[in-house]
Parts: structure tokens; C-alpha cells; sequence
């Protein structure tokens, strides 16, 4: 399949703007950028495919799962109990057919293209968070002027309102928190320990001279600055579970210069930053840093006894935590802030053990890719300097995903499921090299 077709820019366009929440547009319910792009991918791959006869294994168990997943949600459908809960559903169940569908497709798409296609989409994911983590910084600076970049730039195209998150005051000056082109400073947070965590290894084992070394530095430490003004405790959360995966296969690493050089350019814009507002920042610091019992994050586990006792197999159904603690909450919209608990709430038992069948299969896939890197490297194939550190990263990365999702919930956003799709392919299209096993 030529990447230069349509069907190859619109995989390209969808990877670069699964992050872009806020694009999206009030019709037939919200239908996002990332919507229309997916529906166009998907048209046009079904054209270009059709007939083919032969697909990869990992395909097939995707479609199973899928179809596993389908059923959980369908049994479940017959414990709603309102015409609310019913459109919740169906919402829902909308949005997860496309991430899904897109899934499978774009294991498919890769797995039959070259190299330089993985390569290509892995650079359009990572540039669609860099220009969401640019845009937030601008949002920041606009923020402070006394402006709003989202009813600049925004506003106008989608119809509707939008704003930084202002977290509170701090000696009558506005703190905020850049949230980008993502809904939630939160959201932002948990997305960018992806290419944090991914990137890293594959950058520490770039040759001396190689000329990625600089920007792959660079980029490493803006996003870490992006990363640390979202004062999102489960992004770092995440982003230390997961560099804990990374310690042991690269501790001779820890100290390297290479290694050292961009987080102390960090450190130092940091600590310039932070001294010219002393105790501006420490009030911030320190409200970040406090929590208690009886927060929310905390006390929602407490939510999920009364949801089991009613529906303990298959939950209250798909995308209606919200309408079953309304009067409890008293709010239309109140997410679970974990995707655990919306988990458990909604798909029960049996969907959070397949859920996390899911999650073990991702996981031996990259351990898939893990192996094939060693074969690589013992047959000194150069390739393996990329693709052992990238299978690295990347399960970091995903066990990063899923600390920071304790207190949050994006494994359910589009951004996830493109990740996933990288993961699933990368055995696929690593594995045609002559020396691999």
C-alpha cells in the first residue's frame, strides 16, 4: 500500500490530532476532528483493502476483542434505566466502535506498509502532542497578557468556548494551568509521559553525531517543561512508574551526559522561573502536594461496593457513571477521575477482566518486540539500536499510562487506542529483517 495515498495522509492527519479534544464541533451529539478523520481513514482503507484475503494474526485478535468487548456492552445495555442512561450508551458505544474500529485498522494499515511508514506515523502521533504541548504554552503566555487564545483561534472554528484552566489566586495573581488543545490540564499531563517515555530510549541510544541527537534533546525537554506547568499529579505519577521500568536496562545510562544535559536545562529554566516568584510558587507547590483521604480522587473507590451490589457481572452500562451518581453528586457530567472505577462501575466483573486481558496482550506484544530487538542485536543488525529501545519506551510508557489512570481516566480516549495501535505493530513490521527470529 503506497503511503503517498489518500488513505496514508488520512492516517497520518488522524494520528496527528487524536490529542485535539477541544476541536470538535456540537452535531449529532459532539463529533470531534478526530471523528471525521477516522471516518475518512476508515472509508478509504476499506476501499483500498477490499478483497484482501490475508491479514496478520494481531489483526484477527483485535476483532476478537472487539467483538468480546461488544458483547460485555450489549448484555449491559439491559441494566439502563432511563432515557438518559440510554443516550449515554449509545454515545458511548459510538466512540468506542471508531477507537476500536481505528485500532485494528491502523494495525493493518502499518503491518502492510514498510519501515518508513512505522517511523512516519510514530513522527505524526509524537508532532500532534508537540503542537498540542505548543499551543499550550502560547495559551499560558496569551493567559498571563490577559487574554484568551481559545476564543481567538478556537471559537471561531468550532462555535464553541473554551479557556485555560484557572486554578486559583495567589496574591490577587491568576494561577493557571495549560490544558492546550486537550480538555482537562490533567488530560495534557497523563498524554505527554507517551512520548516522554517512548522517546527516551530510543534517544539515549542514538550515536554520537547522529543528526537526531539535538532535536530529540530538545524535544525531550520542552515537553518535560509542558509536562511540569500542568501541575498534573497523575501525569508525574505516571511519568515515574514508568521511567522505574526504565532504570534497570538502561541504569549505565542514568548518569550519561546525554542524559543529564537536557534535564538540567530543565532544572535551570525551572529554577529561573521559580525564583523571580518565590512565594507565588511555593503556595501553588504546596497546594498541588497536599491531599488527604477524602479527596475526591480518593474517596470515588468508594463508589464502586453500591455498583457491584447492583450489576456485579456487566456494571450499570457503558458511559452512564455519570447518570447513576447524579443524585449523589448532583452534577449531569461528573466523571469516576479513574479509569479503574469507571471500569468496574460500567462494565462490571467480566469487563474489567477483559479489560485487562487486553492490557496483558499489549504487553506481550511488546515483550514480542523486546525479543526480537535481542535477536537483532546478537545478530548485529543495526536495527536493533532502534527497535529493542522503542519496544522499551513504549512499555513504559504503557505502564506509566495505567499508574496515571488511577486518578484519571484517558485509556479511553482516542489518544490510547493510537498508541496501542503503535505497539501492536511493531513486532509486525520490525520482524522482516533478515536477521530477526
Amino acid at each position: 500500500m503506497r503511503f503517498g495515498s489518500l488513505t496514508g495522509w488520512l492516517f497520518l492527519a488522524t494520528l496527528f490530532s487524536v490529542t485535539f479534544e477541544k476541536v470538535h464541533w456540537s452535531v449529532a451529539g459532539q463529533v470531534s476532528l478526530a471523528d471525521l478523520l477516522t471516518i475518512a481513514f476508515l472509508a478509504s482503507f476499506a476501499w483500498d483493502v477490499r478483497g484482501a484475503r490475508r491479514w496478520p494474526r494481531t489483526v484477527g485478535v483485535v476483532l476478537l476483542f472487539l467483538a468480546a468487548f461488544l458483547i460485555v456492552f450489549l448484555v449491559g445495555y439491559f441494566n439502563l434505566d432511563s432515557q438518559q442512561a440510554l443516550s449515554q450508551f449509545g454515545k458511548g458505544l459510538v466512540k468506542f466502535l471508531l477507537h476500536f474500529l481505528f485500532l485494528a485498522a491502523g494495525v493493518a494499515y502499518l503491518a502492510r506498509g514498510t519501515r518508513v511508514t512505522y517511523w512516519l506515523a510514530l513522527a505524526a502521533f509524537v508532532g500532534g502532542m508537540t503542537a498540542n504541548a505548543a499551543y499550550g504554552v502560547l495559551q499560558l503566555l496569551v493567559a498571563r497578557a490577559g487574554g484568551n487564545l481559545d476564543s481567538m483561534l478556537l471559537s471561531p472554528l468550532t462555535g464553541g468556548a473554551s479557556a485555560i484552566n484557572l486554578y486559583g489566586i495567589v496574591n490577587g495573581a491568576n494561577v493557571y494551568r495549560p490544558n492546550a488543545l486537550t480538555g482537562d490540564p490533567n488530560h495534557l499531563g497523563i498524554m505527554l509521559i507517551v512520548p516522554l517515555l517512548a522517546l527516551t530510549p530510543v534517544y539515549l541510544r542514538l550515536e554520537k553525531g547522529h543528526r537526531l541527537r539535538w532535536p530529540l534533546a530538545i524535544l525531550l525537554a520542552f515537553l518535560l517543561l509542558v509536562e511540569v506547568a500542568t501541575l498534573s499529579r497523575s501525569g508525574l505519577l505516571g511519568l515515574f512508574a514508568g521511567a522505574l521500568v526504565l532504570v534497570l536496562p538502561y541504569r549505565r545510562k542514568l548518569f550519561s551526559r546525554a542524559l543529564l544535559a537536557p534535564l538540567v536545562a530543565v532544572v535551570l529554566v525551572l529554577s529561573a522561573i521559580v525564583y523571580t516568584r518565590l512565594h507565588y510558587f511555593e503556595v501553588v507547590l504546596r497546594s498541588r502536594t497536599q491531599t488527604s483521604s477524602g479527596t475526591t480522587h480518593f474517596a470515588v473507590y468508594g463508589l464502586v461496593p453500591d455498583a457491584l451490589h447492583l450489576h456485579p457481572l456487566f456494571g450499570l452500562g457503558l458511559n452512564d457513571f455519570s447518570v447513576y451518581y447524579e443524585l449523589v453528586t448532583g452534577k449531569t457530567n461528573w466523571g469516576p477521575h479513574s479509569f479503574y472505577v469507571a471500569l468496574i462501575v460500567e462494565t462490571g466483573l467480566v469487563g474489567t477482566v477483559l479489560f485487562a486481558a487486553f492490557l496483558t496482550y499489549l504487553f506481550r506484544r511488546l515483550g514480542a518486540a523486546r525479543r526480537l530487538g535481542r535477536a537483532l542485536t546478537a545478530a548485529r543488525d543495526p536495527l536493533a539500536a532502534r527497535v529493542r529501545p522503542l519496544a522499551w519506551g513504549l512499555t513504559a510508557a504503557l505502564v506509566g499510562t495505567m499508574a496515571a489512570n488511577i486518578f484519571y481516566l484517558t485509556m479511553s480516549f482516542y489518544y490510547f487506542y493510537a498508541f496501542a495501535a503503535l505497539v501492536l505493530a511493531l513486532p509486525l513490521v520490525f520482524r522482516r529483517s533478515p536477521h530477526a527470529a
